[in-house]
């Protein structure tokens, strides 16, 4: 048993020292936070690299992040520009509209207004003509009254109509006023049968408005209606005083 057991020991002794022995390695020890230095500087070197590596691809490739800024600042004081530019263009714009809208509307007025001169001038004309041919015996009656200018125009909603006439007496007349009663007598076709109406008829309320009194001339205008669905075919207006006719003037439609 002993001497198993010195030979157990001599092997075991050969194994550690012995040329099969492990071998063994000496190494100087680093602190941990040297190592952490180490790596980062590392990193930053790498980064570094690769920074400096894209910028010189970039100019490689024509491309400058200065240029590139200046260029965009460039195009932004371009854009700018334009756009106060255009600013007042509308600007302009808008007061080139108004004032042809100014334009437009003076002379739109001025048409209007010679429209205008031109019909009072019309008028004034045919006042005069009519004046001038109030003469004895000429269109008058014997007293020297005389209806003149009778127009009668459809007016606004169906079977109303306005009047206007001119009523004028001539000098050396024997009678120096009329006071009477305006009447008019319309042929009127109502279902296929031609109808006389006289206006105002006897006892209407609204005959007031058709008596007149006249001293040397009279221009007068108002209206008048017929049923629905009739037919104007003419007009006779009357100056009517005292039961007898002074003057009258007819007219066909």
């Amino acid at each position: 048993m002993a001497v198993l057991a010195t030979s157990l020991i001599r092997k075991r002794l050969r194994q550690r020292f012995g040329i099969s022995a492990p071998k063994v390695a000496v190494r100087t020890h680093v602190s941990w936070y040297w190592r952490l230095l180490l790596v980062v500087a590392v990193l930053s070197l790498s980064l570094a690299a690769a920074a400096w590596v894209y910028d010189v691809g970039r100019r490689f490739a024509g491309f400058h992040s200065r240029e590139s800024d200046r260029e965009i600042s460039s195009l932004r004081t371009r854009t700018e520009a334009l756009e106060t530019e255009l600013a007042v263009l509308r600007q302009s714009s808008a007061a080139g509209e108004s004032s042809v809208q100014i334009e437009r509307s003076a002379k739109e007025r001025l048409l209007r207004q010679v429209a205008q001169l031109e019909q009072e001038n019309a008028s004034l004309k045919e006042d005069l003509a009519f004046f001038e041919s109030i003469v004895p015996g000429v269109g008058a009656s014997e007293d020297g009254l005389k209806i003149s200018r009778l127009r009668v125009e459809p007016e606004g909603e169906e079977g109303r109509y306005r009047y206007r006439l001119l009523i004028a007496m001539e000098s050396g007349a024997r009678s120096k006023e009329f006071r009477g009663l305006l009447q008019f007598h319309l042929k009127v076709q109502q279902a296929g049968k031609d109808v006389m109406m006289i206006l105002p008829a006897e006892g209407d309320s609204a005959a007031g408005k058709f008596r007149l009194e006249i001293k040397r001339f009279l221009r007068t205008e108002g209206y008048f209606s017929i049923p629905k669905g009739a037919v104007l075919k003419g007009v006779e207006a009357r100056l009517v005083q005292d039961g007898s006719v002074r003057a009258k003037q007819s007219l066909s439609l």
